[in-house]
């Protein structure tokens, strides 16, 4: 009798454990997600004025700066780690990368310290943004790896825990391929 109550001990325990586990694995997720929002609010922050500094100078590439804003209104709508928000990011990118082309044919533009110090804060910015996703990548497999191992995926499978999307860019040309800019 003493050995089977203190066998039922040791499965509440791991039980337990497992649960706390599963919880403290979603919550560093989901926070690993915050900061990914974090670095692209700031990132639709900074592009309003990058764009208005170039168009001070390139007047007449206005399919660029309409491309950028269509592009920055698609992903400040997109929500959540889905790969609709992926592709959102994937296609402002890739207009930010034609504004950043514009600019290398304006050598006044270049050389313009309002210029300079946005673009190196939209790089800074850029780097932010994907070490967050790397750290929130990180913690999703954390997560769907613990809801896959046994006796895990017993114990979130009977308290409702499930797997979560990763936030991933690699499949997108837009973000692989270089930006061709015709004059």
């Amino acid at each position: 009798m003493m050995y089977i109550l203190i066998v039922l001990g040791v499965l509440i325990l791991l039980v337990i454990f497992a649960f706390n586990s599963f919880v403290t694995r979603r919550n560093r997720t989901k926070e690993a997600w915050a900061d990914i929002e974090v670095q692209l609010k700031r990132r639709y922050d900074l592009i309003p004025n990058l764009v208005s500094t170039v168009k001070g100078y390139a007047t007449h590439e206005s399919s660029a700066f309409e491309n950028v804003t269509k592009a920055r209104t698609a992903a400040m709508g997109a929500s959540g780690p889905t790969p609709a928000h992926a592709e959102a990011e994937n296609m402002l990118t890739g207009a930010l990368k034609s504004i950043f082309a514009v600019a290398e044919a304006y050598p006044d533009l270049k050389a313009n310290q309002n210029f300079l110090a946005l673009q190196s804060e939209l790089s800074d910015t850029e780097n932010k943004v994907q070490a967050s996703r790397r750290f929130y990548n990180a913690n999703v497999r954390d997560l769907n790896t613990a809801i896959e191992h046994f006796p895990g995926n017993i114990i979130a499978g009977t308290f409702r825990f499930s797997k979560m999307e990763f936030f991933d860019l690699a499949d997108n040309d837009v973000a692989q391929n270089p930006v061709e800019v015709k004059f």
